[in-house]
């Protein structure tokens, strides 16, 4: 099924739009320039995750060097600062499988659509 979300600029490059489809919340985010959609459930503790902040995070580095990166495309979840990568889904932890899930977006001169499978 695919459900329009948002008219084709409505959301800014780095911003976020939650959407309700079929009585699941969705965050859809733009990234780059390019959208992607979440569903607002962190797979730590069930928080709206996607009521988070977006920024860059700590990337691995040597002792006392300190290097920032993922500018923008880092969402934190507001109640434990879980952090996840905007593009993957993937929590950013070393060692952790925790992943977002996420739906395909596809966007035309008339508007944003999700597009939500049925489970089996």
């Amino acid at each position: 099924m695919r459900v329009k979300v948002a008219e084709p600029d409505a959301i800014r490059d780095g911003g976020k739009l939650i959407v309700k489809v079929k009585e699941v919340e969705i965050g859809l985010f733009r990234i780059e320039g390019k959208y992607y959609a979440w569903r607002n459930v962190c797979p730590h503790a069930a928080a709206p995750v996607c009521a988070g902040a977006i920024r860059g995070t700590r990337l691995p580095s040597d002792v006392y060097d300190y290097c920032y990166g993922l500018e923008d495309r880092v969402l934190r979840c507001p109640w434990h600062g879980w952090e996840f990568d905007l593009k993957s889904g993937h929590h950013l932890a070393p060692g952790s499988d925790a992943k977002l899930r996420g739906y395909p977006v596809e966007t035309d001169d008339t508007g944003v659509y999700v597009v939500i499978r049925k489970r089996n």
